[in-house]
């Protein structure tokens, strides 16, 4: 196969590997340092910004950040505890049919041995590779492997290492990421000053986007990932909405384009043809369509004539002691919706530094994975139907916003289609009533409906009504589903 070349004519040409198009929901470990004090995402650049939350409860448990900065936390983290097997064997029971590892998040830590940066799992803190470990156990267990990588934004988003407290008994002390020592790992990235906001999210300094590049080439060519996740617009542009019109294609998007190319150019050397998919949340169809659209705890208005995904967590993004979790239903909610818009689901499973999960999280994979075997069928393997949903509640991307306790009516339906059936996936309704589905017409015949996890259903199928009696009980607690075979 001829490989691709690093320009938007050449990405967009490649085909969505069956796959990810099959697989509908994969399972994330969005895990790192930051979850060692287990006081939420961001840590490492709010633990130096004085006031906030995670500032207070740094330098009140660990001290102040011009003594005990972030590189100290970096070597507090052991991932004693790491089991990626025992993890991975939970995560397949759950439902997962691929599996991503964080490569490094905002805070220049890597999670794998990088010949680059020092500052990795290997030489500090848990003296793992925790990627080639997580590999390894994700192929054991026939879960196609992917990688996360958050670096493009950190030269800028870090920023705030270089401040100093504005008041109280340290006002005016340099934070440690002043320290000429550790220059490399904190930045030199005086040109962005020490301000707490975030624009731009992706810096100009072109040495920095070199850095980038030479960085995820490396993860490509160690790992061969067949998954890669950016988190930002296609680097390095600042470009992220639809909207943002007018969108120009030029020479800041080169380092991305480099990087599709060598991902997808490194799966066909090994398989012959691209089994690779990058994702990037840039919303502009000329450029998601070299790759996956993601979208951040948000859904698409209505389906896709080409596969994307939604990444969410079961709580915060790195664990936090106060965080509250989605319930089981809340996810099965989104999944359910997503699938039906030709989607796939991203979920985060929080683990504690010491790369353990808790009782909640493990409950969650538990119910999740009892409703796959009821309900699975209507989900892997499937496409958007004619029409991928009927009722009167609609999640879109300005109403989502992750939302929770979506108000499901029992006129709610979610649709996908496999072969010669239809699935129909009851988002509200009640055992032992009946059910009215409008969107088959007359020319449709039927020969059968089951009730997935129960059997068949007595229907009737007049003037483009199909109509279902539920039995008393329903196979699942959450959403039920019906297969409706097509002759």
């Amino acid at each position: 196969m001829e490989k691709f070349e690093a320009s938007f004519e050449s990405l967009r040409t490649h085909d969505y590997p069956e796959w990810f198009v099959n697989a509908k929901f994969g399972i994330w470990s969005h895990w790192g340092p930051q979850s060692v004090p287990m006081y939420g995402d961001w840590y490492a650049r709010n633990m130096y910004i004085q006031g906030t939350p995670q500032y207070l409860y740094h330098i009140r448990h660990y001290g102040h950040p011009s003594k005990f900065g972030y590189k100290d936390i970096c070597a507090l983290w052991k991932a004693e505890n790491f089991d990626p097997d025992a993890l991975m064997d939970r995560y397949v029971k759950a439902g997962a049919r691929y599996f991503v590892a964080q490569a490094m998040h905002h805070d220049h830590f890597y999670n794998y041995d990088s010949a680059i940066n020092p500052m990795n799992s290997v030489q500090v803190g848990p003296h793992k590779d925790i990627c080639a470990l997580w590999k390894a156990a994700a192929e054991k267990h026939g879960l196609r492997f992917g990688l996360s990588e958050h670096l493009g934004a950190s030269f800028s988003w870090w920023r705030v290492n270089k401040g100093c407290d504005s008041w109280g008994p340290y006002k005016g002390v340099p934070y440690d990421g002043n320290d000429p020592a550790y220059r490399d790992y904190y930045y030199d990235n005086y040109e962005h000053g020490s301000g707490q906001e975030l624009s731009p999210w992706y810096t100009p300094n072109q040495k920095f986007h070199e850095y980038w590049k030479n960085s995820i080439f490396e993860l490509i060519d160690k790992f061969a990932p067949d998954f890669l996740y950016s988190d930002g617009a296609l680097p390095f542009n600042e470009q992220w909405l639809e909207d943002d019109l007018p969108y120009v294609l030029d020479e800041r998007y080169r380092e991305g384009l480099e990087v599709a190319a060598r991902l997808y150019n490194k799966s066909i050397e090994l398989h012959g043809k691209n089994q690779a998919v990058y994702t990037q949340k840039c919303r502009y169809p000329d450029v998601y369509r070299i790759g996956v659209l993601d979208m951040e705890c948000s859904v698409l208005d209505s389906a896709s004539e080409y596969p994307w995904q939604t990444d969410t967590s079961i709580g915060d993004w790195f664990y936090d002691v106060r965080s509250v979790y989605k319930t089981p239903r809340e996810i099965i909610d989104t999944l359910v919706d997503i699938v039906s818009k030709n989607g796939c689901l991203l979920l985060n499973i929080l683990q504690k530094p010491d790369g353990t999960i808790d009782d909640e999280a493990g409950y969650i994979l538990d119910e999740l994975g009892d409703w796959f075997r009821v309900c699975g069928e209507a989900i892997y393997d499937t496409r958007p139907w004619k029409t991928c949903m009927e009722g009167p509640t609609r999640v879109s991307s300005a109403t989502y916003a992750d939302k929770s306790n979506i108000p499901w009516t029992e006129a709610d339906v979610r649709y996908t289609c496999k072969d010669k059936t239809v699935y129909a996936i009851l988002m509200g309704a009640k055992p032992g009533q009946p059910v009215i589905l409008r969107s088959f017409n007359e020319g449709e015949e039927i020969r059968n409906v089951r009730l997935l996890g129960a059997g068949n259903v007595p229907f009737a199928h007049q003037f483009g009504i199909l109509t279902v009696k539920l039995p008393d009980e329903l196979p699942s607690g959450y959403e039920n589903c019906l297969a409706v075979d097509l002759v």
